[in-house]
C-alpha cells in the first residue's frame, strides 16, 4: 500500500491554532484527506472522480 504524502493548502497560515486540512495525491487510485491538527487520527479517502467533483463544486 502506498503511504501517503500529506500536503497543506498554500492558502493556510502558519498559526498553529488555524483549522485546515492536508491532501495527499500520489496514491493512484485515491485521494487522502486528514485534519491537519490531528495527523494520527482518522483519514478520508476519496476516489479521484469524488475528489475532482468536490473540488470542482467548492
Amino acid at each position: 500500500m502506498t503511504e501517503f504524502v500529506f500536503v497543506k493548502s498554500s492558502y493556510s497560515g502558519g498559526d498553529a491554532g488555524q483549522q485546515c486540512v492536508e491532501v495527499a495525491l500520489n496514491s493512484p487510485g485515491a485521494v487522502a484527506v486528514r485534519d491537519s491538527k490531528d495527523v494520527d487520527g482518522s483519514i478520508l479517502r476519496l476516489t479521484r472522480t469524488a475528489w475532482a467533483t468536490f473540488t470542482r463544486d467548492l
